[in-house]
């Protein structure tokens, strides 16, 4: 069982969708399919749209392990409607992209959506780098590294492998998780503001983690735990107008 947690243990820890539909299709006409390329020569999937003025912040939304980038319309859409630019990055292996997951991978990805950033002279300051449960860790990546204006972790770990080690106790997960994503050990290094957004029954990546994070990280930082949201409904106890708020404080 060990042997085949590590082996396995990646077609368990990413679940991607080989295809997705068009941005107008998803009900985000404003957006349009744009070409992401990394440095070991990758062209990912993108949906991009301008913010409606320059005054107004770019999310760079890095998405959850499963599914494609349609699947966040309902939280790309309340961004749209506030004249945000939106940059939704499908990862490698994801929607139809090439290549496999992996948290080099992944990070390669992130510095790609960055460099596109760059080329469209979006200033780091307006930058908002947004990461949903796995995607928080690239997202905690970027800030670590000086990207963004600020950070959004929707449903964040402190690593995997504490998630991992949670879920299998009897198992030496700590030593066999192979995509660590230690948000926690790079959280010192981030000095943007920072907002997470956690349910407290959250029965995938449990409150006690986002907790854990939002306690060591630096200020200015706010927190909404809220009581009756699990990992995938956040958005039907009033996540967008949170995140919106925190979004319009600080930038």
């Amino acid at each position: 069982m060990v042997a085949g947690l590590y082996f396995f243990q990646r077609s368990v820890m990413y679940h991607p969708s080989s295809g997705t539909q068009s941005p107008e299709r998803a009900g985000l006409p404003e957006m349009e399919p744009v070409q992401i390329k990394t440095e070991d020569g990758l062209s990912l999937l993108a949906w991009w749209s301008r913010p409606k003025s320059t005054e107004k912040p770019v999310i760079a939304f890095f998405h959850g392990n499963a599914g494609t980038i349609a699947y966040r319309n309902f939280k790309v859409r309340p961004l749209l409607d506030k004249g945000y630019g939106v940059l939704l990055l499908a990862y490698r292996g994801y929607s139809g992209n090439s290549g496999s997951p992996t948290e080099p991978g992944l990070y390669a990805d992130a510095r790609g959506v960055m460099k596109f950033l760059d080329a469209k002279d979006i200033p780091e300051k307006r930058r908002v780098l947004y990461g949903e449960s796995l995607g928080t860790g690239l997202a905690v990546y970027l800030a670590s590294t000086g990207h963004g204006g600020a950070v959004i972790l929707e449903s964040p770990y402190t690593s995997i492998a504490d998630v991992a080690a949670a879920r299998f106790p009897i198992f030496p997960v700590r030593v066999l998780v192979k995509d660590q994503f230690d948000s926690l050990a790079r959280l010192d290094k981030v000095r943007i503001p920072l907002f997470v957004i956690h349910g407290e029954k959250d029965n995938v990546v449990a409150a006690k983690f986002g907790k854990r994070l939002f306690a060591a990280a630096n200020k200015p930082k706010e927190a909404a735990f809220i009581p009756a949201a699990g990992h995938i409904d956040l958005y039907q106890h009033g996540a967008a107008k949170l995140i919106i708020r925190f979004i319009e404080k600080y930038l």
